[in-house]
């Protein structure tokens, strides 16, 4: 399922900003990060889809379980990524067009 649309950049920065909230409470928030994990993984894959959202929400699971990550804001660079890559594309096809 690859998403022909990059989520809201607001949306990325929001569910990072969730994903960095175990740190306002040291120990329980670690444990909060077990079960935050495959829900963030779940939700990443759902907005990005296909490859990227696949990797990523992979590595989007990994990075909230293991402790002193949760700072690497996975959300925002796929975000980043996926406009990167769209815009190669528009680039790349306007230059065949010519």
């Amino acid at each position: 399922m690859d998403k022909k649309y990059t989520p809201a950049l607001w949306v990325c920065i929001l569910m990072d900003l969730i994903g960095c909230a175990s740190y306002a409470i040291p120990v329980l928030g670690e444990v909060g990060d077990v079960v935050w994990a495959p829900i963030s993984a779940f939700i990443f894959y759902r907005m990005f889809g296909g490859p990227l959202g696949a990797f990523g929400s992979f590595f989007n699971f990994i990075e909230e379980l293991f402790p002193g990550t949760d700072f690497i804001p996975t959300f925002t660079l796929a975000w980043i990524l996926k406009r990167v890559m769209a815009s190669r594309r528009a680039m790349s096809f306007s230059r065949k067009a010519l």
